[in-house]
């Protein structure tokens, strides 16, 4: 009785997927805990339920989804990092990741000596778009525009040191330097709102928030963040497309680990989430959210943090944000 008690306070704040298991093996096993440091909803938390259910059918285990939102993922993620080394803790984490070691002051841990990614799972295309109001079509189109009014264009991102946020300062970059205004919002969804009602001009989203407002026509699409086009929106060619070679940018995430896991155990989750990204299940979930998967191992997940850890960290500084 006392242990489905405690299933039962455990699950007013997670998710227990027990699933190929019977209740008598299901409670006489310590459950693996995976934390997502971000709100349930989010785009990560859905990934999280959709790789948590398959991926617990393959390793025969319960697992527990625990979301500690705030601070970019920094708390939630610094419980990963404080957890035992011994596979009962796992974590999905995102772009932010890589971010915050460069816009927050400080953070409780080392993004890449306390964390150890297992896989990067998948990437999420994002799409420059531009209240209709605005006269262009294309992305050259903007970009004249930012030149001929210098300082008259804003853009909206979902925060400072966001994924939008940067990606805009990369197209800044790459179009040579544009006078425009960052406004920044707390979150995806009041941008959105503010760029439906024209309070700023353009701006980054994912694919799968864009693609409904694209079709009404209430948001123009110019051009997509990644090298190849998206799915959601095939006749929407690339920045790289359209003058901007070097264009590419994208949100991602990964599931990672306390550092020191031991070899064994990550090749076995290693192994157990690439047959789960090859699940039907699995990819029609992260097909409804946009993401292209990856599913690459986990010495190719650490170099790619590594990577993005430098290309972010400029970004950051040319941007000038900065968080407390």
């Amino acid at each position: 009785m006392n242990s489905i008690k405690r299933w039962g306070a455990l699950a007013s704040t997670s998710v227990a997927l027990v699933i190929g298991l019977s209740p008598t093996s299901a409670m006489a096993q310590k459950p693996i805990r995976m934390i997502v440091p971000l709100s349930p909803g989010s785009t990560v938390d859905v990934v999280a339920r959709v790789m948590g259910n398959q991926l617990s059918k393959n390793l025969g285990h319960t697992i527990v989804i625990e979301n500690y939102a705030g601070a970019g993922g920094v708390p939630g993620t610094g419980q990963i990092a404080r957890a035992p080394k011994d596979g009962s803790v796992l974590g999905m984490v995102s772009s932010n990741h890589v971010i915050n070691p460069s816009i927050y002051k400080s953070i409780p841990f080392d993004a890449m000596k306390d964390i150890t990614p297992i896989t990067i799972l998948g990437t999420v295309p994002m799409v420059l778009v531009v209240n209709p109001s605005l006269p262009v079509k294309d992305v050259q189109g903007l970009i004249a525009l930012a030149k001929a009014k210098p300082a008259t264009l804003n853009y909206g991102s979902a925060g400072n040191g966001s994924v939008p946020h940067l990606a805009a300062e990369l197209f800044s970059s790459e179009a040579g330097g544009l006078d425009v205004r960052h406004v920044p919002y707390k979150g995806s969804g009041p941008m959105t709102t503010d760029l439906l009602g024209n309070q700023v001009q353009f701006g980054f989203l994912s694919v799968t928030v864009a693609a409904p407002h694209i079709k009404t026509g209430k948001l123009r699409a110019l051009g997509v963040s990644t090298p190849a086009r998206s799915a959601h929106l095939p006749g929407v060619p690339t920045l790289a497309e359209q003058g901007l070679p070097h264009y590419s940018f994208d949100a991602w995430i990964a599931l990672v680990a306390p550092a020191g896991l031991p070899p064994a155990m990550m090749s076995n989750y290693y192994e157990k989430s690439k047959a789960a990204l090859a699940s039907k299940e699995v990819q029609d979930g992260l097909a409804t959210q946009g993401i292209v998967i990856i599913g690459n191992t986990p010495d190719k997940a650490a170099a790619f943090f590594q990577s993005e850890l430098v290309k972010h960290a400029k970004l950051v500084k040319q941007s000038g944000a900065s968080l407390e």
